[in-house]
Formats: structure tokens, C-alpha cells, sequence
């Protein structure tokens, strides 16, 4: 395998205004979710023990014969999602994950549609019903009725595994362009967007642990896999950053891509097959989705220089019971309220940004567990324990 890796040759392509999402005819990336699943034993996806794996053991492969592998084994699970909507068509991607039937692609791709087509790589094409959608991951589950021999299921990896600098490949449908394949690597993990649902005042809530990439992602892949070079799926792309748009009002990929974590979709979307819904846990506490600049600390008036600071805790929600503060007193920067608390580390791992507290309780909690967060306020440490709700 280390041999494999030595032959792939990489291919490589701030951040200015938060770009359209990466499907076909969607005009934002506000985008949201949730509901209430029954407390039982958490239900999971089918093993992938039946799902070969795409690359045979200590293959001597060169890079070509294994993006070829790779496309030929896993392209037939990948279909184009056609949306029929009140605004017109619009397209985007979607792979399959089981024999039974079930596809997932984003929530935004299906958003407000009246009818959802499935084109499979054989040609064939068939009416999908969406039965469960989770907005604040952009999730959605459509089944098809097909025969067997259509239906290839992706296998899906470990995305907590993966590494900045290793490759991957999306493949989706861009621009129409079904069954198209790029490459890039993972640029960063545990990134934060916003997720689609809204608050009760309009605001977002976030969405965690969502992998950045390289990789070409353009309006239309939206839905589609992100894979390893193993062949299985690390992530579902989601969106891309953007500075412009092209003369039709679509985003132009600048080599920044948003792809929701596999780990996150392998809790999620379980409670969306058999229940149709999910509850993120909510700690009820808005902090920088950015870490904040040297200055913005200094103005807080501490010497700390990471973690994350809450600006502001939700009244009457789990952080406030916990006793947790948010920021009260203007500072110099306008929008910018000293006197927060600064969490420095959730059950005994570190917090260098927003996105580390979101990224582990998404992975590991559920509403109703306790977190230990350890917390800066006035110059001293302290530890605070939080009992998670749902998101309202």
C-alpha cells in the first residue's frame, strides 16, 4: 500500500463569501433540521463485511489502475438525483448504501421537490419517494424500487481515520456531467457550516465535524461520495466556498469543498431509515464558527489565545442550567462582548476552536449525557458539567 501511494501523482488545485451549495439550482446554503427519536438502542447500518473492498491486499497498482478500480467498482452505486420543484429542474447526486433500496444524497437537493427521479449508470431511470430528511446535517434518505442487480451499495469507511494530505476522489454529476470523477485531498477536517434549520430568532444552528477538500466539487455533486483510495466513503458532499459565480448565477469552485463527515451519516441516518428523524444534542451556547484573531482576543481582555469562547448562552437551555457565561460587557471590537467563558476542553480533549466541541459531542453523545467541559473564566480554570438536550 505504501508503495501504491508513492506512484499516485497529486493533484492540487482567503476564503471570501460562502458560496452556493454544490448541486445544480440551489440558490443558498442556509439549510436546516430535527425532531425526536425514540430512546432505544441506537439501530445501525448494515455491515459492510458483504461489500468488498475496491483494491485487493498488497495490490502493486499504478496510480491510474487504482483511480480505475476505484471508479469501475464504485461508480455503478452512484446515480444523478433530478428534481422537479415549483421553481423547475434541478439535479444533483446520491449513492447507494443497501440491497434494500435506500440512497442518500443532501436535503437541499430534494428540497421542495414534487417529484425526485433516480438515474442509475445502466441507463435506467425510476421515480424515488424522499422518506426522511435530517437538515442539520443536510441529509436525505430516498428509496427506490429497482431489481437487485441495480442496486450497488458503496461501502462506507472511518472518516474519524482520516488524515489532511490524503487523497481523495468525488464522484457525482456536475453541471449534468454524470459519472464524473475528480481527485483531490482532505484540506482540513472538524470544520463548522451552518446547518439549514433556523432557530426560533433566526439565527443557524451548526453543523459539525464536516471534512474541507480539494477535490473539483461543482453545482451538481451535491449528494454524491467522497472516497478514500480504499474505495469507500468518507463523506457526502455537501458545498463550496466561492468568490463568484458563473454568467448563469452558479458558483465557481475555488478549490474549497464541504463534505459531511461518513461517521456523522453512520449515526444519523440509522434514526432516519427506521424513525424519520434524529436529535442532535444541544448545548444551547453561539461561538465563532472562525477562530477568533489576536486582536479579538486581546479585546476580551484575556491572555488566552484558543478555544472556544461563548459569546452568548440560550436562556432557560443546558449551558445556562450548567451555569455557564456568555460574553455581556462591549468591547472595543463592535459585536464583540467580553466576560464569556472559554472552553478549553470537552470530557478531557482539547478545544482549540468552535468546531472541536461540535465535532465530538455530534460524534459521541446523545441528548440526556452529562459533558465535562474544562473552561476558563476570570483567569482561572474550572470544570463545568453539562446535561445535553435536543435541539429545540
Amino acid at each position: 500500500w505504501r508503495k501504491m501511494k508513492k506512484k499516485i501523482t497529486l493533484l492540487i488545485g482567503t476564503l471570501f463569501i460562502l458560496g452556493l451549495m454544490a448541486c445544480q439550482f440551489t440558490p443558498n446554503l442556509d439549510l436546516i433540521q430535527k425532531t425526536e427519536s425514540p430512546a432505544v438502542t441506537q439501530p445501525m447500518l448494515e455491515s459492510d463485511s458483504e461489500i468488498p473492498s475496491v483494491l485487493p491486499v498488497d495490490a502493486e497498482l499504478t496510480s491510474d489502475q487504482i483511480l480505475t478500480a476505484i471508479y469501475e467498482q464504485v461508480n455503478p452505486g452512484v446515480v444523478t438525483i433530478i428534481t422537479t420543484t415549483s421553481q423547475g429542474t434541478g439535479s444533483g447526486s446520491g449513492f447507494v448504501i443497501d440491497e434494500e433500496g435506500h440512497i442518500l444524497t443532501n436535503y437541499h437537493v430534494v428540497e421542495g421537490a414534487t417529484q425526485v427521479e433516480v438515474d442509475f449508470p445502466s441507463g435506467d431511470k425510476v421515480v424515488g419517494d424522499v422518506i426522511a430528511t435530517d437538515l442539520d446535517s443536510d441529509v436525505a434518505v430516498v428509496k427506490v424500487n429497482v431489481s437487485a442487480d441495480l442496486l450497488v451499495p458503496l461501502r462506507l469507511g472511518d472518516s474519524d481515520a482520516l488524515k489532511v494530505g490524503q487523497m481523495v476522489v468525488a464522484i457525482g454529476n456536475p453541471y449534468r456531467l454524470s459519472n464524473t470523477m475528480t481527485l483531490g485531498i482532505v484540506s482540513a477536517k472538524g470544520r463548522v457550516l451552518d446547518s439549514i434549520r433556523t432557530t426560533s430568532d433566526q439565527g443557524s444552528y451548526s453543523a459539525g465535524d464536516i471534512i474541507q477538500t480539494d477535490a473539483a466539487i461543482n453545482p451538481g455533486n451535491s449528494g454524491g461520495p467522497l472516497l478514500n483510495l480504499k474505495g469507500e466513503v468518507v463523506g457526502i458532499n455537501r458545498a463550496i466556498q466561492t468568490t463568484g459565480t458563473t454568467l448563469q448565477g452558479e458558483a465557481v469552485n475555488t478549490g474549497i469543498g464541504f463534505a459531511v463527515s461518513i461517521n456523522i451519516v453512520k449515526r444519523v441516518v440509522p434514526y432516519l431509515i427506521q424513525y424519520g428523524s434524529y436529535d442532535y444534542p444541544y448545548m444551547g451556547i453561539s461561538s465563532s464558527s472562525t477562530d477568533l484573531t489576536l486582536d479579538e482576543w486581546q479585546a476580551l481582555g484575556v491572555t488566552q489565545t484558543s478555544g472556544a469562547y461563548i459569546m452568548s448562552v440560550t436562556s432557560g437551555g443546558p449551558a445556562e442550567l450548567a451555569g455557564l457565561k456568555g460574553g455581556t460587557q462591549q468591547t472595543s471590537i463592535t459585536g464583540l462582548y467580553s466576560g464569556g467563558d472559554i472552553i478549553v476542553a470537552v470530557d478531557d480533549q482539547p478545544v482549540l476552536v468552535y468546531g472541536d466541541v461540535i465535532s465530538y459531542i455530534f460524534l459521541h453523545k446523545s441528548p440526556g449525557e452529562d459533558i465535562v467541559l474544562t473552561v476558563i473564566r476570570n483567569g482561572a480554570q474550572k470544570e463545568v458539567t453539562l446535561t445535553l438536550g435536543k435541539r429545540p
